[in-house]
């Protein structure tokens, strides 16, 4: 890619390069860190954002004149349609960056103004994690080392899209990756490539979907399995299935907490007693902001914070002086006071009582309350510790707890 800017290839009017252009979105938007670039086109030009630490921020607007040709230009890079402006198209195509590797995921809608693209990007290097790194406590870390070397049953994530379950998901999967073991994953996208494992994508077109993947993935000899998502009945009963037989099973639910997902598999239709006996751990998680390690400052915690607080977590964590940390805003964070992302997590171990638990149907309050007396820390108590220990903010948390 050209060493050069957004603005600098703007400032050349007419004779500026839409080629260029795109390239030094992707360029900026990387080496500022953002996860999306989003191009909206709005009345009279298009609107340029980045989505950075999960946050949008406004980077640039771009004239009305090359909507067209900006748009044209990433479908080419995709291999889509150009001649086709009134269906949502998705595609994707690799790039290198700063000689980084970086898969570009993107998908075009049109709207009232136009087509519009939202690329994710992808960089290689964002696959490097490890259990500390994704911020689980050693309590949790152990919990979590323990339930991947049993040679079956399930492992769960919980949380919205973008609280980055995947990434958990993939730093489980290189965990258990090695010559002895067989690994098979369906996944819809694959995000990253993990060299030694077959990874199959889903494809909608040809009939490929978690379930039939799923079913497929049975006969191909497997000891680990990786299911992007459990969405369907379907997929849950086969998911059930594979633990059952002598297989490890990893996958994720769209549920807000550890005790939900129980009864969101009874909903999927799958019997008390299959759950029971098949799944072993279940983790939530949300991700926070870090604390810009370049212009943190310390604090005192305020008495509304306390009370604040106080309606989320027992309020005898509470007293004394607690000392917090707030990113005052810098350069190296574009004022903004934090710099990357950490996870926040509530670790679910389904020993002999939570078993019983649900073989009696109970509730998922009731469920997470036996869970805390188990020792399970709440995923709001496991962001106020890292507030605490200057990771990131109270207001942070707060803010992904109530999302």
């Amino acid at each position: 890619m050209q060493d050069t800017t957004v603005h600098q290839e703007l400032a050349k009017g007419v004779g500026a390069s839409v080629i260029t252009l795109v390239d030094c979105l992707i360029e900026e938007a990387h080496r500022g860190r953002a996860s999306d670039i989003h191009i909206d086109p709005i009345h009279g030009g298009l609107k340029v954002r980045y989505r950075v630490d999960g946050i949008l921020r406004d980077a640039c607007s771009l004239p009305p004149g090359i909507h067209e040709e900006v748009i044209s230009r990433i479908k080419i890079l995709c291999g889509l349609r150009t001649d086709e402006h009134q269906a949502a198209q998705d595609g994707r195509f690799r790039t290198q960056v700063n000689g980084v590797q970086v898969d570009v995921r993107v998908s075009i809608v049109p709207t009232y103004y136009g087509e519009n693209a939202i690329m994710r990007l992808l960089a290689e290097t964002g696959a490097d994690h490890s259990l500390d790194t994704l911020g689980f406590t050693p309590e949790n870390r152990d919990k979590l080392l323990t339930a991947i070397k049993k040679p079956h049953g399930m492992i769960l994530l919980t949380g919205p899209t973008g609280s980055g379950k995947t990434t958990t998901l993939y730093t489980l999967v290189k965990l258990l990756n090695s010559p002895d073991v067989s690994i098979i994953t369906i996944e819809d996208p694959i995000e990253y490539s993990i060299s030694g494992i077959n990874q199959i994508p889903v494809n909608a077109r040809t009939g490929l979907t978690f379930a039939t993947g799923l079913r497929s993935m049975l006969r191909q000899d497997p000891n680990i399995i990786m299911v992007g998502e459990i969405r369907d009945t379907e997929t849950a009963a086969l998911a059930v299935n594979a633990a059952l037989t002598g297989h490890l099973l990893l996958s994720t639910l769209h549920t807000n907490d550890a005790a939900t997902a129980l009864p969101r598999l009874l909903d999927m239709k799958v019997e008390p007693y299959l759950i029971s006996s098949t799944v072993n751990i279940i983790i939530a998680q949300r991700l926070v902001r870090r604390v810009c390690a370049s212009c943190g400052k310390e604090r005192v915690m305020t008495d509304a914070e306390k009370t604040r607080m106080a309606e989320l977590i027992p309020a005898k964590t509470l007293h004394g002086t607690i000392r917090l940390t707030k990113g005052e805003g810098c350069d190296a964070c574009k004022g903004s006071g934090y710099m990357g992302r950490v996870g926040i997590h509530e670790v679910m171990l389904i020993d002999g009582p939570i078993r019983d638990a649900i073989l009696r149907k109970e509730s998922a309050a009731d469920i997470k309350k036996l869970s805390h007396e188990r020792g399970m820390v709440a995923m709001v108590r496991d962001g106020f510790l890292k507030a605490t220990q200057g990771t990131t903010t109270i207001e942070e948390v707060l803010r992904v707890v109530h999302e």
